[in-house]
């Protein structure tokens, strides 16, 4: 039928008429929380690029946790700065590392049964280089060693397992980590502990803010040569085939905003669960608009958000979870 028969502004006059036909819903479970965990007691550090973001010491962070399990989000994505760095990446595997304290810590809490606690598998921010791998000298400058970093890697899955991370999520984007973290767990018992895999991480301007927040910005050169390239949407797709080939059991898009139609491609192709990370520069950037007075807060975080929903994700890796959640 055409118009006037067809009046799609029927089902729009209300809203409850708007919600009954709503395609696509958000709910505080859909969100995650990322949390950077730093040494010391009763530290809450602001990072500048992030306003509402901090550096969190482990009783500080619990306290955001149990804020978060308050407000109904799903988990909890957790990320450290160490006390000291070094090129073998110690503080990430050491079984008394900051994440690994700072989970113990949570698993006591009051928050512990209500949240997912995520697991970050990255060298990064425990390197002094601060690359995700181990660096070698080549007559042309440096490389980023694969297959050395896998054992490192491993081991920092492990770890984080071991002291009581519910999920592990390796984000460095070596070929055959998914692989060798699967082998690792189980050999030490740790069969149930999933893998949700960064399977296509794109090398993104979008991560600046995050290096400041996370003290992870290379000390040299870049991380092009083991990121992806933005402009590759079918290697993206071979990214996540072989990362559940090999044994990953969910898989995570980053960045989100500018990749919303590689989060569509893999929802059709792929029946695993699927997040995408709204970066740090997504968040900045908004931020950055609030406080001109150009963009509706409260209406923009929701939008940005739903968009993403709309595009595939299961779930959300938000800086806006929990002001999201207030307002749902």
């Amino acid at each position: 039928m055409s118009f006037p028969e067809n009046r799609l502004r029927r089902m729009r006059r209300t809203e409850p008429l708007r919600a009954l036909v709503r395609e696509t819903t958000l709910e505080p479970g859909d969100l995650i929380h990322p949390v950077f965990i730093c040494p010391g007691e009763g530290v809450r550090l602001p990072v500048g690029s992030m306003p509402g973001v901090f550096n969190l010491s482990i009783d500080e962070a619990v306290r955001d946790a149990e804020e978060a399990a308050s407000l109904g989000i799903g988990g909890l994505l957790l990320f450290g700065l160490p006390d000291s760095k070094d090129e073998e990446a110690t503080g990430a595997w050491s079984d008394d590392g900051i994440v690994q304290r700072g989970l113990r810590a949570l698993k006591q809490s009051s928050a512990a049964n209500k949240l997912v606690l995520i697991a970050d598998v990255c060298l990064c921010e425990y390197t002094s280089h601060g690359h995700c791998g181990v660096v070698v000298q080549t007559p042309s400058g440096f490389e980023i060693e694969n297959d050395p970093s896998l054992a490192l890697l491993a081991r920092t899955a492990t770890s984080l397992a071991k002291a009581g991370a519910d999920i592990v999520a390796p984000s460095d984007m070596m070929d055959g980590r998914v692989a060798a973290i699967r082998r690792a767990l189980d050999a030490a018992t740790l069969t149930q502990t999933p893998i949700l895999s960064y399977a296509s991480k794109f090398a993104s301007a979008f991560y600046g803010p995050f290096r400041e927040a996370a003290d992870s910005t290379p000390q040299f050169g870049d991380r092009r040569s083991y990121q992806m390239d933005g402009a590759n949407f079918r290697e993206a797709m071979r990214e996540i085939d072989l990362d559940i080939e090999e044994g990953a059991d969910m898989i995570l898009m980053k960045p989100a905003m500018p990749y919303l139609d590689v989060v569509r491609a893999a929802r059709d192709r792929f029946q695993v669960p699927m997040g995408a990370y709204q970066v740090s520069g997504e968040y900045s950037m908004l931020q950055a608009a609030f406080e001109k007075g150009w963009l509706d807060r409260n209406r923009a975080i929701l939008e940005s958000l739903i968009g993403i929903r709309r595009a595939g994700a299961d779930f959300i890796v938000t800086y806006f979870a929990k002001e999201a959640a207030k307002l749902l």
